[in-house]
């Protein structure tokens, strides 16, 4: 009996030796898997890289709460194209408030509609165009985002 358990106690220990090696691999390949994120992490969200400043004028498009995560976004690595697209979001977001009124919202509404369909083509297109009447203005009022 003193022989099984000895046998039992050595095929114990060799599956925990092998799990251990497989233990050891298993962290290896996460932490390559990490640090190929952090890297792609960098060159997305890259001051110098143009397609992170198209992201974040995307983002900022994308509802009030997008436009929340492309501050964060911003703050961390500022672009010129995401802080234009940023402040020009605001104020069409503050201008779409005024379309609670009656009569006079539903144009309003349609302002602010057509307003961030020529803005969010503009990001996509990854150009810096004030929308007409108002985008210079929202870019002077919001200067320090």
């Amino acid at each position: 009996m003193s022989e099984e358990n000895k046998d039992l106690g050595d095929k114990a220990e060799e599956a925990f030796d092998n799990a251990k090696e497989a233990a050891k691999e298993a962290a290896e390949d996460v932490k390559e898997a990490a640090q190929e994120f952090k890297e792609d992490v960098k060159e997305a969200f890259d001051a110098n890289n143009p397609e992170s400043g198209k992201t974040v004028a995307i983002l900022a498009h994308i509802t009030f709460l997008g436009w929340i995560i492309a501050i964060i976004m911003n703050s961390s690595n500022k672009t010129e194209l995401g802080s234009f697209y940023i402040r020009q979001t605001l104020g069409i977001f503050l201008i779409g408030i005024l379309s609670v009124i009656p009569l006079l919202g539903i144009l309003v509404g349609l302002f602010c509609f057509v307003l961030w369909i020529v803005s969010l083509i503009n990001a996509i297109n990854g150009s810096q165009k004030p929308i007409f009447l108002v985008g210079d203005l929202f870019q002077n009022w919001f200067k320090g985002l």
